[in-house]
């Protein structure tokens, strides 16, 4: 996946956030194979276990057996058709995900050669956070930054000043505000 860049200044940005919100004595679930930032969350003493590589659209099952405190998604969302359903499925109370922002200037990121690696969705940042309230989640917390690249041209230039992904911090609201569960 990251043959030819690896996204340095993201999982920094990520890992500050994710420390900003969740001790290393928590466990954590994180939605999606082991993958370069769920090695990083362990060598910081996270205590992580990833999902199988099942498709989260259709299989909930990891999400419904795990006994973690704190569910991690970092550019996963995007890649569901219905993010919708396995947010709700989430048992725990704690949630920090991360999805791409859709930028007006460039379509949707769609891989040639590996199906699994396409963006079914790219949120506004509202959009985001109006399907984690649907799914009953608060977000209390949230950050955007930018990915410039190191290229010339207008796509290039726009990219060092509009930000590409969006982070947020969010809990299971109770059942008085209007949980589904």
């Amino acid at each position: 996946m990251y043959e030819k860049t690896f996204p340095n200044k993201r999982f920094k940005k990520t890992l500050s956030f994710l420390q900003k919100h969740v001790s290393p004595d928590q466990s954590i679930l994180d939605l999606g194979v082991e993958n370069p930032f769920s090695r990083i969350m362990k060598e910081n003493g996270y205590k992580v276990s990833n999902t199988k590589g099942e498709d989260l659209d259709l299989d909930f099952t990891s999400v419904q057996k795990s006994s973690a405190e704190v569910v991690t998604a970092f550019e996963i969302f995007e890649h569901l058709i219905a993010p919708f359903n396995i947010l709700t499925e989430i048992k725990c109370n704690k949630l920090v995900a991360s999805i791409p922002l859709r930028l007006w200037f460039s379509p949707a990121y769609r891989s040639k050669t590996d199906p699994w690696d396409r963006h079914y969705h790219e949120f506004e940042p509202w959009q985001f956070d109006w399907l984690l309230e649907k799914a009953g989640w608060e977000v209390k917390d949230s950050a955007k930054w930018t990915n410039p690249v190191n290229k010339i041209g207008l796509r290039p230039l726009l990219r060092s000043f509009t930000p590409r992904y969006y982070i947020v911090y969010a809990e299971r609201k109770t059942h008085s505000e209007g949980n589904p569960q």
